[in-house]
Protein backbone atom coordinates (compact mmCIF):
# COMPACT_ATOMS: atom_id res chain seq x y z
CA UNK A 1 0.00 0.00 0.00
CA UNK A 2 0.86 3.66 -0.64
CA UNK A 3 1.59 5.03 2.60
CA UNK A 4 2.79 8.81 1.91
CA UNK A 5 1.74 11.14 4.18
CA UNK A 6 3.20 14.48 2.84
CA UNK A 7 0.24 15.34 1.27
CA UNK A 8 0.20 18.27 -1.82
CA UNK A 9 -1.73 20.98 -1.67
CA UNK A 10 -3.56 19.30 -4.53
CA UNK A 11 -5.04 16.49 -2.45
CA UNK A 12 -6.10 19.28 0.42
CA UNK A 13 -7.81 20.66 -2.31
CA UNK A 14 -9.59 17.15 -3.01
CA UNK A 15 -10.39 16.91 0.30
CA UNK A 16 -12.34 19.85 0.43
CA UNK A 17 -13.97 19.95 -2.90
CA UNK A 18 -14.81 16.08 -2.86
CA UNK A 19 -15.39 15.15 0.38
CA UNK A 20 -18.06 16.23 3.03
CA UNK A 21 -16.27 14.99 6.07
CA UNK A 22 -14.78 18.12 7.00
CA UNK A 23 -15.80 21.55 8.46
CA UNK A 24 -14.28 22.88 5.00
CA UNK A 25 -15.55 20.26 2.69
CA UNK A 26 -19.20 20.47 4.22
CA UNK A 27 -19.24 24.56 3.73
CA UNK A 28 -18.20 24.08 -0.03
CA UNK A 29 -20.98 21.65 -0.65
CA UNK A 30 -23.14 23.73 1.18
CA UNK A 31 -22.52 27.36 -0.54
CA UNK A 32 -22.23 24.83 -3.95
CA UNK A 33 -26.17 23.95 -3.25
CA UNK A 34 -27.29 27.41 -2.38
CA UNK A 35 -25.92 28.66 -6.01
CA UNK A 36 -27.48 25.47 -7.79
CA UNK A 37 -30.75 26.74 -5.66
CA UNK A 38 -30.45 30.44 -7.04
CA UNK A 39 -29.31 29.15 -10.52
CA UNK A 40 -32.72 27.03 -11.34
CA UNK A 41 -34.87 29.88 -9.45
CA UNK A 42 -33.63 32.57 -11.51
CA UNK A 43 -34.31 30.29 -14.67
CA UNK A 44 -38.18 29.28 -13.37
CA UNK A 45 -38.31 33.06 -12.76
CA UNK A 46 -37.22 34.00 -16.29
CA UNK A 47 -39.93 31.94 -17.86
CA UNK A 48 -42.62 34.12 -15.96
CA UNK A 49 -43.70 36.77 -18.94
CA UNK A 50 -44.63 40.27 -18.48
CA UNK A 51 -42.57 40.98 -15.38
CA UNK A 52 -40.48 44.50 -14.77
CA UNK A 53 -37.52 45.04 -17.42
CA UNK A 54 -34.74 45.32 -14.64
CA UNK A 55 -35.87 41.64 -13.23
CA UNK A 56 -35.31 40.07 -16.41
CA UNK A 57 -31.91 42.05 -16.47
CA UNK A 58 -31.21 41.27 -12.50
CA UNK A 59 -31.39 37.37 -13.86
CA UNK A 60 -29.42 37.80 -16.55
CA UNK A 61 -26.07 39.14 -15.06
CA UNK A 62 -27.00 36.55 -11.96
CA UNK A 63 -26.76 33.69 -13.83
CA UNK A 64 -23.44 34.87 -15.13
CA UNK A 65 -22.26 35.12 -11.76
CA UNK A 66 -23.33 31.14 -11.40
CA UNK A 67 -22.42 30.12 -14.28
CA UNK A 68 -18.66 31.85 -13.50
CA UNK A 69 -19.03 30.26 -10.71
CA UNK A 70 -19.26 26.87 -11.32
CA UNK A 71 -17.21 26.86 -14.17
CA UNK A 72 -14.04 27.86 -11.61
CA UNK A 73 -15.58 24.85 -9.56
CA UNK A 74 -15.05 22.68 -12.52
CA UNK A 75 -11.75 23.78 -12.87
CA UNK A 76 -10.64 23.08 -9.46
CA UNK A 77 -12.21 19.90 -9.59
CA UNK A 78 -10.23 18.52 -12.71
CA UNK A 79 -6.79 20.05 -11.63
CA UNK A 80 -7.64 18.24 -7.74
CA UNK A 81 -7.46 15.15 -9.03
CA UNK A 82 -4.55 12.79 -10.19
CA UNK A 83 -6.25 11.29 -12.80
CA UNK A 84 -9.03 13.66 -14.19
CA UNK A 85 -10.52 11.63 -17.26
CA UNK A 86 -12.11 9.23 -13.82
CA UNK A 87 -13.60 12.97 -12.92
CA UNK A 88 -14.59 14.33 -16.50
CA UNK A 89 -16.19 11.18 -17.95
CA UNK A 90 -18.01 10.20 -14.27
CA UNK A 91 -21.39 10.65 -13.77
CA UNK A 92 -21.00 13.68 -11.91
CA UNK A 93 -18.49 14.97 -14.24
CA UNK A 94 -20.83 14.80 -17.09
CA UNK A 95 -23.47 16.58 -14.80
CA UNK A 96 -21.10 19.37 -13.68
CA UNK A 97 -20.04 19.70 -17.74
CA UNK A 98 -23.53 20.11 -18.78
CA UNK A 99 -24.67 22.45 -16.05
CA UNK A 100 -21.77 24.86 -17.14
CA UNK A 101 -21.83 25.29 -20.88
CA UNK A 102 -25.80 26.12 -21.51
CA UNK A 103 -24.97 30.02 -20.89
CA UNK A 104 -21.88 30.03 -22.80
CA UNK A 105 -23.54 28.24 -25.43
CA UNK A 106 -26.78 30.74 -25.11
CA UNK A 107 -24.26 33.15 -27.30
CA UNK A 108 -23.99 30.85 -30.14
CA UNK A 109 -27.49 29.07 -30.25
CA UNK A 110 -30.63 31.33 -29.85
CA UNK A 111 -32.56 29.38 -26.97
CA UNK A 112 -30.18 26.62 -25.25
CA UNK A 113 -30.34 29.05 -22.21
CA UNK A 114 -32.83 26.51 -21.07
CA UNK A 115 -30.39 23.83 -21.00
CA UNK A 116 -29.65 25.39 -17.48
CA UNK A 117 -32.23 23.16 -15.65
CA UNK A 118 -30.22 20.42 -16.04
CA UNK A 119 -28.18 21.95 -13.31
CA UNK A 120 -31.25 20.39 -11.00
CA UNK A 121 -29.50 16.91 -11.07
CA UNK A 122 -26.47 18.28 -9.12
CA UNK A 123 -28.69 18.93 -6.14
CA UNK A 124 -28.01 15.09 -5.30
CA UNK A 125 -24.71 15.90 -3.84
CA UNK A 126 -27.07 17.16 -0.94
CA UNK A 127 -27.03 13.28 0.22
CA UNK A 128 -23.03 13.90 1.10
CA UNK A 129 -24.01 17.01 3.27
CA UNK A 130 -26.77 15.67 4.80
CA UNK A 131 -24.91 12.26 5.86
CA UNK A 132 -27.31 10.32 3.67
CA UNK A 133 -24.36 8.17 2.54
CA UNK A 134 -24.01 6.25 5.75
CA UNK A 135 -27.27 4.38 4.79
CA UNK A 136 -26.30 3.66 1.23
CA UNK A 137 -25.74 0.32 2.31
CA UNK A 138 -29.96 0.22 2.58
CA UNK A 139 -30.53 1.66 -0.59
CA UNK A 140 -27.41 -1.58 -1.82
CA UNK A 141 -30.21 -3.74 -0.68
CA UNK A 142 -32.54 -2.03 -2.10
CA UNK A 143 -31.24 -2.51 -5.77
CA UNK A 144 -30.59 -5.79 -5.27
CA UNK A 145 -34.19 -6.85 -4.15
CA UNK A 146 -34.89 -4.77 -7.62
CA UNK A 147 -32.17 -6.50 -9.88
CA UNK A 148 -33.79 -10.60 -7.88
CA UNK A 149 -37.39 -8.89 -9.01
CA UNK A 150 -37.32 -8.01 -12.16
CA UNK A 151 -38.13 -11.44 -13.90
CA UNK A 152 -41.34 -11.84 -11.79
CA UNK A 153 -42.31 -7.60 -12.39
CA UNK A 154 -41.89 -8.37 -16.20
CA UNK A 155 -44.25 -11.11 -16.13
CA UNK A 156 -46.55 -9.05 -13.90
CA UNK A 157 -46.11 -6.19 -16.55
CA UNK A 158 -46.66 -7.80 -19.14
CA UNK A 159 -50.01 -9.78 -18.30
CA UNK A 160 -51.42 -6.06 -16.93
CA UNK A 161 -50.20 -5.23 -20.42
CA UNK A 162 -52.52 -8.01 -22.02
CA UNK A 163 -55.26 -7.18 -19.72
CA UNK A 164 -55.55 -3.58 -20.88
CA UNK A 165 -55.20 -4.52 -24.59
CA UNK A 166 -58.71 -6.88 -24.26
CA UNK A 167 -60.40 -4.69 -22.15
CA UNK A 168 -59.43 -1.27 -24.30
CA UNK A 169 -61.11 -3.60 -27.58
CA UNK A 170 -64.11 -4.39 -25.21
CA UNK A 171 -64.41 -1.03 -24.16
CA UNK A 172 -64.03 0.49 -27.63
CA UNK A 173 -66.73 -1.98 -28.90
CA UNK A 174 -69.16 -1.47 -26.46
CA UNK A 175 -69.00 2.06 -25.59
CA UNK A 176 -68.13 3.20 -29.40
CA UNK A 177 -67.28 6.90 -31.03
CA UNK A 178 -70.17 8.45 -29.40
CA UNK A 179 -68.51 7.87 -25.55
CA UNK A 180 -65.12 9.53 -27.21
CA UNK A 181 -63.67 6.08 -27.69
CA UNK A 182 -62.39 6.56 -31.01
CA UNK A 183 -60.23 4.36 -31.32
CA UNK A 184 -58.59 1.38 -29.87
CA UNK A 185 -55.49 2.63 -29.04
CA UNK A 186 -57.70 5.79 -27.50
CA UNK A 187 -59.61 2.98 -25.91
CA UNK A 188 -56.62 1.31 -23.97
CA UNK A 189 -55.26 4.85 -22.78
CA UNK A 190 -58.36 4.95 -21.44
CA UNK A 191 -57.88 1.43 -19.57
CA UNK A 192 -54.31 2.49 -18.69
CA UNK A 193 -55.67 5.58 -17.13
CA UNK A 194 -58.72 3.80 -15.16
CA UNK A 195 -56.01 0.73 -14.28
CA UNK A 196 -54.12 3.13 -12.28
CA UNK A 197 -56.55 4.76 -10.96
CA UNK A 198 -55.55 8.13 -11.94
CA UNK A 199 -58.88 8.98 -13.95
CA UNK A 200 -58.35 12.04 -15.91
CA UNK A 201 -61.95 12.14 -16.61
CA UNK A 202 -61.59 13.16 -20.15
CA UNK A 203 -63.36 9.83 -21.64
CA UNK A 204 -65.57 7.76 -19.41
CA UNK A 205 -68.01 5.14 -20.52
CA UNK A 206 -72.17 6.19 -20.23
CA UNK A 207 -73.46 2.42 -21.13
CA UNK A 208 -74.55 0.30 -18.20
CA UNK A 209 -72.03 -2.63 -19.30
CA UNK A 210 -69.40 0.07 -19.77
CA UNK A 211 -69.85 1.44 -16.56
CA UNK A 212 -69.74 -2.58 -14.61
CA UNK A 213 -66.31 -2.94 -16.50
CA UNK A 214 -65.18 -0.11 -15.74
CA UNK A 215 -66.01 -0.36 -12.03
CA UNK A 216 -64.26 -3.93 -12.11
CA UNK A 217 -60.99 -2.25 -13.75
CA UNK A 218 -60.36 0.26 -11.15
CA UNK A 219 -61.16 -2.07 -8.48
CA UNK A 220 -58.65 -4.54 -9.36
CA UNK A 221 -56.60 -1.73 -10.15
CA UNK A 222 -55.63 -1.16 -6.58
CA UNK A 223 -54.64 -4.75 -6.79
CA UNK A 224 -52.57 -4.23 -9.59
CA UNK A 225 -50.68 -1.52 -7.46
CA UNK A 226 -50.00 -3.92 -4.55
CA UNK A 227 -48.62 -6.64 -6.26
CA UNK A 228 -45.17 -4.83 -7.57
CA UNK A 229 -44.68 -3.87 -3.70
CA UNK A 230 -45.31 -7.18 -2.50
CA UNK A 231 -43.18 -8.76 -4.90
CA UNK A 232 -40.04 -6.35 -4.28
CA UNK A 233 -40.90 -6.69 -0.49
CA UNK A 234 -40.41 -10.03 -0.46
CA UNK A 235 -37.42 -10.25 -2.28
CA UNK A 236 -35.85 -7.12 0.08
CA UNK A 237 -36.77 -9.29 2.99
CA UNK A 238 -35.03 -12.49 2.11
CA UNK A 239 -31.72 -11.12 0.96
CA UNK A 240 -31.71 -8.66 4.12
CA UNK A 241 -28.31 -8.59 6.06
CA UNK A 242 -26.54 -5.49 7.36
CA UNK A 243 -24.50 -4.08 5.37
CA UNK A 244 -21.15 -1.77 6.59
CA UNK A 245 -20.99 1.80 6.99
CA UNK A 246 -19.49 3.94 4.61
CA UNK A 247 -18.64 7.71 4.79
CA UNK A 248 -18.24 10.64 2.01
CA UNK A 249 -14.15 10.00 1.24
CA UNK A 250 -12.75 10.29 -2.18
CA UNK A 251 -9.79 8.40 -3.42
CA UNK A 252 -7.24 11.31 -4.98
CA UNK A 253 -5.47 8.82 -6.63
CA UNK A 254 -8.18 6.93 -8.42
CA UNK A 255 -11.55 9.22 -7.26
CA UNK A 256 -12.80 5.78 -5.35
CA UNK A 257 -15.73 6.61 -3.79
CA UNK A 258 -17.57 4.72 -0.40
CA UNK A 259 -14.79 3.92 1.78
CA UNK A 260 -15.44 2.28 4.75
CA UNK A 261 -15.93 4.67 8.27
CA UNK A 262 -12.66 3.39 9.99
CA UNK A 263 -10.58 3.01 6.28
CA UNK A 264 -7.10 4.32 6.07
CA UNK A 265 -6.47 3.48 2.46
CA UNK A 266 -8.15 3.02 -0.74
CA UNK A 267 -9.46 -0.28 -1.52
CA UNK A 268 -9.22 0.42 -4.87
CA UNK A 269 -5.94 1.34 -5.35
CA UNK A 270 -4.63 1.53 -1.61
CA UNK A 271 -3.57 4.96 -1.67
CA UNK A 272 -3.51 6.98 1.92
CA UNK A 273 -6.97 8.97 2.27
CA UNK A 274 -6.09 10.60 5.52
CA UNK A 275 -4.78 14.43 5.03
CA UNK A 276 -2.76 15.82 7.69
CA UNK A 277 -4.41 18.62 9.56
Amino acid sequence: MNKKENFTWQEKLHEIIYEADTPTGKLFDVVLLVFIFLSVIFVMIESIKGLEPWIYDFLFYGEWVVTILFTIEYILRIVSIKKPSNYIFSFYGIIDFLSTIPLYLSLIFVGSGALVTVRALRLLRVFRILKISRYIGEGNKLASALKESRAKIFVFLFAVVILSLIAGTAMYIIEGEQSGFTSIPISIYWCIVTLTTVGFGDIHPITPLGQFIASLIMILGYGIIAVPTGIVSAEYSKNFKKEPRVNTQSCYNCNESKHLDDAHYCHNCGYSLNIEK
